[in-house]
C-alpha cells in the first residue's frame, strides 16, 4: 500500500520551480487572494496571504470575501541593513504597506497590510536597495541570524560572515523569483535545484550562528546551529547542532519542542558542506506525509542521532572532531551604550514586540527614520525583535542619543521583564493564532511588573515570553515562563526555562484565562520571594522546589 504524500507536495511538485500560476493569481483583479496551490507557492517567495480576522464575521455577514492582504518577510542575514536600505524599508512600509514595520524574532523585518496589487511594488522596492524575500517563508533555509554585533570583534565579524555566507549557499536556485517580480528572463530549456530538488523540504528549516557566552540568537531552538569556537580572539571553528525547533500541537503527544543535539566540531572550511549536508538529509529523510511531524527534530529522532551524524559526515566528507568545551552566560540584548573594539559605540533600542510605529508620545517609526539621516554606520535587527543603533562614532553620539530621546525610542524607566520580553503577531493577521499576543502582552506586563512589585522583587530579571499558538514563533518553550495561546483569553503557563536559551519549560497549568495565569503567577511570586536561594533565577527556582520537573526527554515528558 502507497502511503499517501501531504497535498503540499504535490502542489510543489507541480509548481515548475516556484512559479505555479502565481502570474495568473497576481493578475486576477476579482479577488484579493490567490488561488490555493499559489497561496502555498507564495511562501517561498518570501510573503503569507492573510485575512483581518477583525473584519472576518462583519465581511460574512455582509456576503463580502475576507479582506485579504499579505505579509512579506525579507531575508537579512544576521539582521544587518545600510541606512540607505533602511530608509527604503521605512518609505515602503509607510506607503505600500500598512504604515508600520515588524522587527522579527527571525532578526529581519516584515511588513503587514500589503494590498495584492502592491506586492510586485514592494518586492520591486526592496530589491533596489540590494535586499530580497526569497526564502523568508516557505519550505526552504530560512533567515540565517547571527550575534548582532559583527562590529564588537574580530570574531564577530567572522561569524557574521559565515552566518552571510550559509545564506548565500542555502538559497534556492531557481529563477521564479526573478522572473514573476523583476520581470527578469524566462529561463529556456531545463531548470533544476542541486540542493532541494523538485519538491524542497519536507517543512522550513532554521539555522542560526552563536558567540559564546550570550545566546542571543537561542541557538538550541534551530534545526541548525554553529557556535562559534575562538582561540585567542580568532575564530577556529564550530561546534554544530542540529534538530531544535520550537513548534508543537496542543495535546498532540507526537509533538514536542525540542533542543538541538551536538554533532561535533569542525574547522570553518567545511563549513558550507555540513551545512548542506544536513539540509540534504532532511530533504531526503524527512516526513513528507504528516506536517506536524516533518521538522528536522522528527527525522533525527526516527533515524537516531547516530546515523544521522554519519550520514552527515558521509554527505560532507568529513568527520566530526569532538565538541569543544562552551559556556554561555546570558542571552538577549544589552540596552543603551555599548562600547565596540574600534572606538565606535552601538545603541541598543528597546522596540516593544518589534513593533515600529508613530504612536502619541513614542514617534519610533518618524525617529529611526532621522537617525537613519545622519547616521554613519549601519543598523541591526536582534533576535529579541530590538534594534541596535552600530557603529557610532563618539562625535555623533550625544545627537543620536537625542534623537532617540525626543522620540520615545529611550525610556528610562522600563523594568528587565519588559525588555526581556518578546511576543509573536498573532491575532488580528496571523491565520494561525488562536489568542492575542502582541496587542495584550504590554497590558499583561503590567499586571506582571505589579505582582513583581507587591512581593518587594524590585527590578526581577524575568524572561516572559507569549505566543497566540504553540508554533513557538515567540520561542516561548525556552521562556522561564511562557504563555501560549489555546484559544480566545485563554493560554498555557509554562514555567521553568532558564536565561541561556538551553532548557525547556514545561506545562505547568493548561487552558487559563488572563485572570487564572496571574493569580498563579501571584502565588508563584510569593513563595519565590520567601524560599528562593541568593541569586537564583525565578526558572531554576521553580524546578529546585518541586513546582514543575525539568524536561529531560521532549518526546516523553513535554506534554506530562
Amino acid at each position: 500500500m502507497t502511503t499517501q504524500l501531504h497535498p503540499n507536495e504535490d502542489i510543489k511538485a507541480r509548481s515548475r520551480f516556484l512559479r505555479g500560476t502565481l502570474a495568473e493569481s497576481l493578475a486576477d483583479d476579482l479577488t484579493g487572494a490567490f488561488a490555493p496551490a499559489d497561496a502555498q507557492i507564495s511562501k517561498f517567495h518570501g510573503f503569507y496571504e492573510q485575512d483581518d480576522r477583525d473584519q472576518r464575521q462583519d465581511r460574512l455577514d455582509r456576503r463580502l470575501e475576507p479582506y485579504y492582504s499579505f505579509m512579506l518577510r525579507a531575508r537579512l542575514p544576521g539582521g544587518v541593513c545600510t541606512l540607505e536600505q533602511w530608509l527604503v524599508i521605512d518609505e515602503i512600509g509607510r506607503t505600500l504597506a500598512n504604515g508600520t514595520l515588524r522587527l522579527t524574532t527571525r532578526q529581519t523585518f516584515q511588513y503587514h497590510g500589503i494590498l495584492k496589487r502592491d506586492l510586485k511594488g514592494v518586492i520591486q522596492g526592496i530589491n533596489r536597495a540590494l535586499i530580497d524575500s526569497i526564502g523568508g517563508c516557505g519550505d526552504v533555509n530560512r533567515n540565517v541570524l547571527c550575534n548582532p554585533n559583527p562590529v564588537e570583534s574580530r570574531l564577530h565579524a567572522e561569524a557574521h560572515d559565515w552566518a552571510r555566507r550559509i545564506s548565500e549557499h542555502l538559497l534556492p536556485k531557481t529563477r521564479a523569483y526573478h522572473e514573476l517580480w523583476l520581470d527578469g528572463e524566462q529561463v529556456a530549456g531545463e531548470e533544476s535545484e542541486p540542493l532541494y530538488g523538485a519538491t524542497y523540504l519536507p517543512r522550513k528549516f532554521k539555522t542560526a550562528v552563536a558567540v559564546p557566552p550570550i545566546n542571543d540568537v537561542d541557538v538550541y531552538a534551530n534545526d541548525l546551529g554553529f557556535i562559534a569556537i575562538a582561540d585567542a580572539g580568532r575564530l577556529v571553528g564550530f561546534n554544530v547542532l542540529a534538530g531544535g525547533g520550537m513548534g508543537t500541537t496542543h495535546r498532540d503527544t507526537s509533538t514536542y519542542p525540542r533542543l538541538a543535539d551536538s554533532l561535533g566540531f569542525l574547522p570553518p572550511e567545511h563549513t558550507l558542506a555540513v551545512a548542506a549536508a544536513v539540509v540534504s538529509v532532511q530533504r531526503d529523510f524527512g516526513n513528507r506525509v504528516e506536517r506536524k511531524l516533518a521538522r528536522l527534530k522528527y527525522t533525527i529522532e526516527t533515524l537516531g542521532r547516530d546515523r544521522f551524524r554519519a550520514e552527515v559526515e558521509e554527505r560532507a566528507g568529513i568527520r566530526f572532531e569532538p565538541a569543544r568545551p562552551i559556556r554561555f552566560s546570558e542571552r538577549g540584548d544589552r540596552y543603551g551604550w555599548v562600547e565596540g573594539h574600534d572606538g565606535r559605540r552601538h545603541l541598543t533600542l528597546f522596540i516593544e514586540n518589534g513593533r515600529v510605529v508613530d504612536r502619541p508620545g513614542a514617534t519610533m517609526m518618524t525617529g529611526l527614520r532621522e537617525i537613519a539621516r545622519i547616521h554613519q554606520g549601519d543598523f541591526r535587527i536582534t533576535p529579541s525583535q530590538n534594534l541596535i543603533v552600530a557603529g557610532v562614532a563618539p562625535e555623533q553620539a550625544d545627537r543620536i542619543e537625542t534623537l532617540a530621546r525626543e522620540h520615545g525610542l529611550i525610556q528610562d524607566q522600563r523594568s528587565r521583564v519588559r525588555l526581556q520580553g518578546i511576543a509573536c503577531v498573532a491575532l488580528p493577521t496571523c491565520p494561525q493564532a488562536m489568542a492575542e499576543a502582541e496587542r495584550s502582552f504590554p497590558e499583561i506586563v503590567d499586571a506582571v511588573e505589579a505582582l513583581i512589585a507587591r512581593h518587594g522583587l524590585g527590578d526581577l530579571d524575568l524572561h516572559l515570553r507569549m505566543t497566540g499558538c504553540p508554533n513557538g514563533c515567540a520561542r516561548p518553550f525556552l521562556a522561564e515562563v511562557g504563555l501560549v495561546g489555546k484559544a480566545p483569553g485563554r493560554y498555557n503557563l509554562m514555567l521553568g526555562g532558564d536565561d541561556r536559551g538551553t532548557r525547556l519549560n514545561r506545562l505547568y497549568r493548561e487552558n487559563l484565562s488572563e485572570a487564572q495565569i496571574l493569580e498563579s503567577l501571584d502565588g508563584l511570586l510569593g513563595r519565590y520571594a520567601v524560599e528562593r536561594e541568593p541569586d537564583e533565577r525565578f526558572g531554576d527556582f521553580v524546578i529546585r522546589a518541586g513546582i514543575v520537573r525539568p524536561v529531560i526527554d521532549p518526546a516523553r515528558d513535554f506534554h506530562e
